[in-house]
């Protein structure tokens, strides 16, 4: 009995980690989106029988691959220890909520959602998803220190612009919401040009908040993300080689090419002694 489960488990394995078995998953993955589209469209009665036929059909696929991966997997509690299974799951159960009655908000909503499992079908995407979710605690830092300058010039522009337009610069929390227009170049020279006329020097303050923010700390943002993305990168590219320690750190590119390197000479020197 134990041997034909172990088969079994096995055969399971093999499916799940079948590329034509993860490409017919993305396939449905992305005719579910589709067939959410198709619902938000005037369509015959006819057609809306044939779209919930198929919605029924797409939970019932899924309800079987997430099956197929716990099935494989060979400690069954390791399968819940990553953060995508689990969040395939919620996704897959919530699918099966009846979309009639009180739930019927929920069971639309979970069924919008599933067509996020593409993100974690797709190696690459769960890349660029784990390495900005690494980058938000970095750029927690830096959000706080530009809520600081937004706070400062504010105070600033309320205290000075405050007679000019105070719609613009009433108080402190309307400036700031100004201030973060003249961030995003939405329109901003029309508010500069209408403190100019009162305040001929005022173009100062703004072209310093908008180098400050505009430049120098999104750019740290954009940086941020760019070298836990690389990281990222030289981790999974050290995973797929094989070269990660037990437990510790992955291998860094520079030390592969100086292991390769050091295999080459060790062959060059057995082909010398031969």
């Amino acid at each position: 009995m134990g041997l034909l489960v172990v088969k079994a488990q096995r055969q399971l394995r093999k499916i799940d980690n079948s590329k034509v078995f993860q490409g017919v998953v993305i396939a449905v993955i992305l005719l579910s989106a589709l067939l959410i589209g198709a619902k938000t469209h005037n369509l015959s009665s006819n057609v809306v029988a044939i779209l919930l036929l198929m919605d029924v059909a797409v939970t019932v696929f899924f309800a079987i691959e997430i099956s197929i991966r716990y099935l494989a997997c060979p400690q069954k509690k390791n399968f819940f220890k990553s953060g995508w299974n689990i969040f395939d799951t919620v996704i897959v159960i919530g699918s099966l909520v009846p979309s009639g009655g009180s739930g019927v908000l929920l069971a639309r909503l979970l069924r919008v959602f599933r067509v996020l499992r593409l993100v974690s079908m797709v190696p690459e995407l769960r890349l660029l998803i784990n390495a900005l979710l690494k980058a938000i605690p970095r750029m927690g830092y830096i959000a706080l220190l530009m809520f600081v300058i937004f706070y400062i010039y504010a105070a600033i522009g309320s205290m000075y612009f405050h007679s000019i337009n105070e719609v613009l610069w009433g108080d402190v929390s309307i400036s700031m919401l100004t201030l973060f227009r003249v961030a995003t170049f939405e329109d901003w020279t029309d508010v500069m040009y209408e403190t100019m006329a009162v305040h001929p020097l005022s173009w100062i303050y703004y072209l310093t908040f908008i180098f400050l923010t505009a430049f120098i700390f999104l750019n740290m943002m954009v940086g941020t993300v760019l070298e836990v993305m690389s990281q990222e990168h030289e981790q999974f590219r050290a995973e797929q080689h094989g070269e990660s320690g037990d437990g510790g750190e992955p291998a860094s590119r520079a030390q592969i090419d100086k292991l390769e390197s050091e295999i080459a000479e060790i062959k060059a020197l057995l082909l010398a002694k031969t």
